[in-house]
């Protein structure tokens, strides 16, 4: 398997809508533009081993690709 990591930033362009490959409703999409490709992937356990990132989403929620992320200001 694939190390898991970030690659890059994207923003919503449209919000979440039923995902057309499956009738469960819990299953959503959404659809993203690239914003910025990282000059260095982040992996899941530098994410995992930074304190300041230890309540974000895919810390919790191992199983996102898609999340918000604050602001470093916000953290």
């Amino acid at each position: 398997m694939k190390e898991k990591k970030v690659v890059g930033i994207a923003k919503v362009v449209k919000e979440y809508y039923q995902d057309p490959t499956t009738d469960d409703p819990k299953w959503v999409v959404v659809d993203l533009a690239p914003v910025e490709t990282l000059k260095k992937p982040v992996t899941l356990e530098m994410i995992k081993q930074d304190p300041l990132l230890q309540n974000i989403a895919l810390v919790r929620q191992g199983r996102l690709s898609v999340m918000p992320l604050p602001k470093k200001n916000e953290l």
